[in-house]
């Protein structure tokens, strides 16, 4: 009897054993926990590809980062975990005259001299960038990362002679238009009040053409946003390298002449460029027939019905047209994170996970529910898990897919 009832226990004891060892510890190294926003972006380097510096805040005795009313900021991209960002040259689209495209060269001058400013001031805490590697190892540092683009090409005038120069200042992506068509190509947005029609070259000119050669030679980076499609389409074909829309979105989701159609999008990924989504509400989300007639009404009241005037609002404008707004935008959700991702989504589906990565447009107009400011950076990388996304391909939407255009197109510069 007692024999039996040992081997009974021993028996009960094998089997509680051999359940225990397959259930999980709690200690257990090796189950892998799902990724949060915080140990994804602990690894990965968080890359920006578009902020703007406000006009109005960067007076030789100014300092927009310590002036609490920027969207980015050191603290907020520490708070939010963005790594670095591409700090942008921007200068407005004027008329194709002597005096207009030399006070364009001073606007693009100012930018430029307070980026550099920050960079030196900071010093501790972000350094100017030149290459991916510079990027990788300044992330490795524990500092911020700055990457110039220049936004626009009107201020080169009637020449690419400057190209390099801009080069050596450490531009590394350069636009060919912005609003209104410039002596280098056509734009997604003629500046009808000015006379402008859809087309003024047939897509790039001449001079245009040899910008893409020049820009190729220089090891910048050719960007495509704001550029109209036969002007995106015949930079792609021209170019030696892959080209990048640094701040535009999928048209299949919003349709925006400033986004691109399918068509672009296989274009641009077929010689393995990249398009960078923005978090710009209006390329996001289509208004409705409702909210558009508000937003025309509130543009014409306020002198903003041409779309130079209305791009270039300084923070005070805006905050006023924000305002105006606000009895648009209870008549259907803004525009949030999830847009966002919807627009990746559509990349993703359609060309591939190498070909989409993210751009805020902090600054010059980008803001939308839940990322608002560079603080709140990772509720992007939130919603990017929350659909699925992988360590690995977050990690290439969120710089590893641009730095890899710019290892490239810097790789045949060298050549």
């Amino acid at each position: 009897m007692y024999t039996h009832k040992f081997k009974t226990s021993v028996a009960i004891l094998t089997l509680i054993l051999a359940l225990e060892s397959c259930a999980p510890q709690e200690n257990d190294a090796s189950v892998s926990q799902p990724p949060t926003p915080q140990s994804i972006h602990e690894t990965t380097l968080v890359l920006d590809s578009h902020i703007d510096l406000e006009l109005d805040l960067i007076a030789e005795d100014m300092d927009p980062w310590a002036s609490g009313k920027s969207r980015v900021d050191l603290a907020k991209m520490k708070s939010g975990g963005m790594d670095g960002a591409f700090l942008i040259v921007f200068s407005p689209q004027g008329d194709d005259t002597k005096d207009a495209i030399a006070k364009a060269a001073d606007i693009a001058e100012t930018r430029y001299h307070a980026i550099k400013r920050l960079t030196e001031k900071y010093s501790n805490e972000i350094e100017l960038a030149l290459t991916a590697e510079d990027a990788r190892r300044i992330h490795k540092s524990g500092k911020r990362i700055a990457f110039i683009g220049l936004e626009n090409a009107f201020p080169l005038g009637h020449s690419v002679a400057d190209v390099d120069m801009w080069a050596k200042r450490g531009v590394r992506y350069m636009g060919i238009t912005h609003v209104g068509h410039n002596q280098f190509g056509d734009s997604s947005n003629p500046s009808y009040s000015k006379g402008e029609t859809q087309s003024q070259h047939g897509g790039l000119s001449p001079l245009g053409k040899n910008l893409i050669i020049a820009m190729n030679e220089a090891g910048i980076m050719v960007d495509v946003s704001h550029a109209g499609k036969e002007t995106m389409m015949q930079a792609v074909a021209l170019s030696k390298v892959p080209v990048i829309a640094s701040h535009s979105g999928a048209r299949g989701v919003a349709d925006n002449v400033r986004n691109l159609d399918d068509e672009q999008l296989h274009a641009l990924a077929k010689t393995g460029g990249v398009v960078q989504i923005v978090a710009y509400g209006p390329y996001l989300k289509n208004l409705t027939p409702e909210q558009e007639a508000f937003k025309a009404k509130v543009r014409d009241e306020m002198g903003l019905l041409d779309d130079m005037a209305f791009l270039s609002m300084d923070s005070a404008t805006e905050n006023a047209y924000d305002k105006k707004m606000e009895a648009a935008n209870k008549l259907s959700p803004a525009a949030n994170v999830s847009d966002l991702v919807h627009h990746i989504d559509h990349v993703v589906k359609t060309v591939g996970i190498d070909y989409v990565g993210i751009s805020s447009d902090f600054d010059g107009g980008g803001k939308i529910e839940g990322w608002m400011d560079a603080s709140e950076t990772m509720n992007v990388t939130n919603e990017l898990i929350k659909r699925g996304y992988s360590q690995e391909d977050i990690g290439k939407i969120w710089g590893g897919n641009i730095l890899r255009v710019l290892e490239k197109t810097q790789a045949y510069a060298h050549k």
